[in-house]
């Protein structure tokens, strides 16, 4: 493995490492507000069509706004491009973990998810402890399998090709928002 493609994978997994906090952070949320707690942002969206719509023009708008700006890239994140050796893993950590935090998605997919796996009438820690075991590990996987990916994909790109790539994930992305603005929900 290349030096750089080494240094990328050694330090991806700080990344990982802020995700799977995150992730327990998530299942404490849900866990510490119980289960009511969860199934309430579920039906909040479900039954309020203000709130609905609030949350998908929201993510209209980032979505938007992440295509035109990978469209507008000119390949910043290139091969080529110089190291920070001197980053600790401490800050990559900590801004992982705070994008991470920060990150709706995540709240608002165990909101929607967990509740329907949870046996209101069984005791409850068990069943969050084995689906935040269960995540984690599947998070866990990913996370390693994007970073090896990475780790052997950033040898094949050049400027020219992040650019492109960059304008194809934007023209994607921008697609993809226009797709969620058109969306109508079913009564």
């Amino acid at each position: 493995m290349p030096l750089r493609a080494a240094y990328a994978f050694q330090r991806s997994h700080h990344a990982s490492d802020a995700s799977h906090i995150r992730d327990r952070c998530l299942h404490r949320h849900c866990h510490s507000g119980s289960h009511s707690a969860a199934r309430t942002h579920g039906a909040l969206l479900a039954a309020s069509e203000f709130w609905f719509s609030a949350v998908k023009w929201v993510g209209v708008a980032y979505l938007a706004y992440l295509g035109m700006r990978l469209l507008r890239s000119k390949g910043a994140i290139a091969a080529g491009a110089p190291i920070d050796n001197r980053a600790p893993s401490r800050s990559i950590f900590l801004r992982c973990f705070l994008v991470a935090v920060t990150n709706p998605k995540g709240y608002l997919f165990f909101s929607a998810f967990l509740p329907q796996f949870i046996v209101p009438t069984q005791p409850q820690f068990h069943q969050y402890v084995t689906l935040a075991v269960t995540f984690a590990t599947i998070d866990f996987v990913v996370m390693f399998a994007y970073a090896a990916a990475g780790a052997q994909a950033i040898r094949f790109l050049s400027a020219k090709r992040v650019v492109w790539l960059d304008r194809i994930c934007g023209g994607a992305l921008l697609a993809l928002s226009g797709s969620l603005a058109l969306y109508r929900r079913q009564s």
